[in-house]
């Protein structure tokens, strides 16, 4: 059998996204992130180390609305990654893996994320958003 009379694979026009399939990419793109998130806290421990103008450049930049939304993202990111995580060894205990579980868990930890996400900006800049 030639290349050409083989079967073409389904692909990403073809099947629509799952549950499964969204937070398997997420949770990779969200290890991504903390490791850019890693690479921001480095930065900022190394323009206060550097001096008040360093620090200062730092700190404005991470106050910025910029500065913000990355260090949103990168909350997210670690609550996601540390949920997922779990989800992951609670299925290497052999556990979970029926079809409904494994949806129910999926939106556990997208919400268990998301409010966790959102008790820490509110316990770290309170419902203004000052930062004071």
């Amino acid at each position: 059998m030639s290349n050409r009379d083989r079967p073409l694979s389904p692909h990403l026009q073809i099947y629509r996204p799952q549950i499964t399939s969204v937070l398997s990419i997420l949770h990779r793109a969200t290890g991504v992130a903390l490791v850019a998130g890693l690479l921001a806290l480095v930065y900022w421990l190394a323009a206060a180390a550097a001096g008040d103008a360093a620090f200062a450049a730092a700190q404005g930049f991470l106050a910025s609305w910029i500065g913000r939304l990355l260090l949103l993202a990168w909350t997210f990111a670690v609550f996601f990654h540390l949920a997922n995580g779990i989800r992951h060894l609670v299925w290497d205990m052999g556990r979970g893996f029926e079809l409904k579980t494994v949806t129910a868990s999926g939106w556990l930890v997208v919400a268990v994320s998301a409010v966790l996400t959102l008790l820490t900006w509110v316990a770290a800049y309170g419902l203004r958003g000052s930062g004071t």
